[in-house]
């Protein structure tokens, strides 16, 4: 599912514009990459939480150039679904 199907399904189920619903989607977007990029967690009770997580220093290997490299210290979002959005997931597995 797209960006733009998502945007249709909630125009269709709720009846807003479809431009008013983008603009809130856009909105809603860009409030949790801000709240990411300073650190701050974002948390959707029944849906799941969007958190910074860090990662450590560690070394690599190139293998093409057959050379070590380090990679440093850095932050990546990741997605931790809530246990009911788990659970209606595992029930709709056929």
């Amino acid at each position: 599912m797209t960006k733009a199907d998502i945007v249709n399904e909630i125009s269709k189920t709720s009846g807003i514009e479809k431009v008013t619903v983008q603009k809130t989607v856009e909105a809603f977007m860009e409030s949790v990459k801000d709240s990411l990029s300073n650190n701050k967690n974002v948390y959707l009770r029944g849906f799941g939480s969007v958190i910074v997580k860090k990662r450590a220093k560690k070394t690599a290997r190139n293998i093409s150039k057959n050379t070590t490299i380090i990679i440093p210290e850095h932050s990546i979002p990741a997605f931790k679904p809530a246990k009911t959005f788990i659970s209606k997931v595992k029930s709709n597995v056929k």
